[in-house]
């Protein structure tokens, strides 16, 4: 896909896109993670324009639950071991295709759901096989504006 005004929905990965990818966790087993709040802006921005978002993730998370819940992201799956399965969910529910969708990640198990959208796009930080193979490569870091990069490239905004 080479226009982005035809996006109806931009979904993203947690861990390293969202977050820079590192979790913290105490010792009674409790787990955090730090967002940027620029891209909570972003975020809110794409569905101001009724673009909607998704965030799918391998990993399970009440941090992602809250955060999420707090932006407005109805599209939150985790723990998820199948992305594509997961997006073509997302997709059926709100009748677009594919090629109507981008998806932002960092690493190989991004890989198969980055191949099946229509527009890919690799945080800075994702692993060098991203780069080579996604539509767009942020400038930014996952957990340092990443998020908000992708929001202002899909709405043709800039800071």
């Amino acid at each position: 896909m080479s226009d982005l005004t035809d996006i109806r929905l931009v979904a993203f990965d947690v861990d390293g896109v969202f977050t820079d990818g590192r979790f913290y966790l105490s010792d009674d087993g409790v787990e955090s993670k730090a967002f940027h709040t620029q891209d909570g802006y972003g975020i809110r921005q794409l569905l101001s324009a009724d673009i909607a978002v998704a965030v799918i993730s391998g990993r399970r998370s009440g941090a992602v639950t809250k955060r999420m819940a707090e932006l407005g992201v109805q599209h939150v799956v985790q723990g998820c071991g199948d992305k594509v399965a997961a997006l073509d969910e997302i997709i059926a529910l709100l009748d677009i295709s594919a090629n109507h969708c981008a998806y932002v990640g960092d690493d190989l198990p991004d890989l198969p759901l980055l191949n099946h959208v229509g527009y890919s796009i690799a945080v800075a930080n994702a692993v060098p096989a991203l780069h080579e193979q996604c539509d767009f490569s942020t400038s930014a870091r996952g957990g340092f504006g990443a998020v908000r990069e992708v929001c202002e490239l899909i709405l043709g905004t800039s800071g």
